[in-house]
């Protein structure tokens, strides 16, 4: 197994967010986890990243604990959450370029104008991002989906919300041809899709709260 998790509780103050969750994603396949607001969708997302305090003792990432070896693990997750991480006077094309940078990453000035493109931002790739629409701000943090080699392990918060169909449309292509080639895709969404419509194997669903 690639990603498993093992009777993982997780509260917060007094509150028990959620209890005894357990799965196991193996290459090839995706996981739709849905729940009311509050229900804890973003804490678990958070715990599986490893970037929550709390103890993540039954998560495991190729058969080790997430934390026995984080530089190992982050190096195979792509973490995108509601924070889009995009600074308001840099330009799309500087801002997918900067967060390349923060990664680590090596992509040429081409590999981020297609990635911009294949998003849909052909029109914003140089148009500072304080006036871009919601929308658009998040495309351009989701253009890190169409880098090339990507992380074998994805995890989305919320991917779909402020995009618009044809958006929708090629995001769920691009996921789904991750998980077609043998990536795992970890996802939020109040939205439902009929993934299989798209990737070869149907999304896995785990719904958190009564």
């Amino acid at each position: 197994m690639a990603l498993t998790v093992h009777n993982l509780t997780y509260s917060r103050g007094e509150r028990q967010l959620f209890s005894d969750i357990s799965f196991d994603l193996q290459a090839g396949e995706s996981l739709w986890v849905t729940g009311s607001n509050g229900a804890g969708k973003t804490s678990l997302l958070r715990l599986l990243c490893g970037l929550s305090s709390a103890r993540a003792d039954g998560i495991l990432w190729k058969g080790r604990l997430i934390n026995e070896d984080r530089y190992f693990f982050h190096s195979e997750l792509l973490y995108i959450g509601h924070q889009y991480g995009i600074k308001a006077d840099l330009n799309a094309f500087e801002n997918l370029h900067h967060i390349s940078q923060l990664n680590a990453r090596h992509d040429t000035q081409a590999q981020i104008i297609n990635a911009l493109l294949a998003i849909g931002l052909s029109a914003q790739v140089n148009l500072p991002a304080r006036v871009l629409s919601q929308g658009q701000q998040k495309r351009v943090a989701l253009a890190r989906l169409f880098l090339p080699d990507l992380p074998t392990l994805l995890i989305l918060d919320e991917p779909f919300s402020a995009l618009d169909n044809a958006s929708i449309t090629l995001l769920l292509t691009r996921l789904a041809q991750h998980v077609d080639q043998g990536g795992i895709v970890v996802y939020t969404s109040h939205q439902e899709f009929n993934f299989h419509q798209y990737a070869s194997v149907a999304s896995k669903r785990l719904h958190l709260g009564s």
